[in-house]
């Protein structure tokens, strides 16, 4: 089976997020392709409230994806595992490096 090249799918899956938000919302979408980071960022006001944050952060670093914020409600770890990517390629960074042993996924 051929190896799916991950920053093309995190870049498919990040830009379904941006089509998928309000119009009203300010969002910032960031692709270091060269260094394979790639942000998803709301940056504005809702009503008196400042909203400004990583809606969708991840990293690719040597052959494993590192999920390292994720606001979606679905999971983006769970996308991935759908389009196919095998558990143990997937870091949730996130979650203390102690924690990642009772997960599903790498624990790096």
């Amino acid at each position: 089976m051929e190896k799916l090249n991950y920053p093309e799918l995190v870049q498919k899956i990040i830009k379904l997020h941006v089509a998928n938000l309000k119009d009203d919302e300010e969002v910032q979408l960031i692709l270091d392709r060269e260094h394979n980071h790639y942000l998803l960022m709301l940056v504005g006001w809702q009503e008196e409230q400042r909203e400004y944050g990583s809606l969708i952060y991840i990293d690719i670093k040597g052959d494993k994806i590192w999920i390292q914020s994720d606001g979606t409600e679905v999971g983006v770890a769970n996308e991935l595992v759908e389009a196919g990517v095998p558990k143990q390629d997937i870091v949730l960074a996130f979650k203390s490096p102690f924690k990642r042993q009772f997960t599903e996924y790498a624990v790096c």
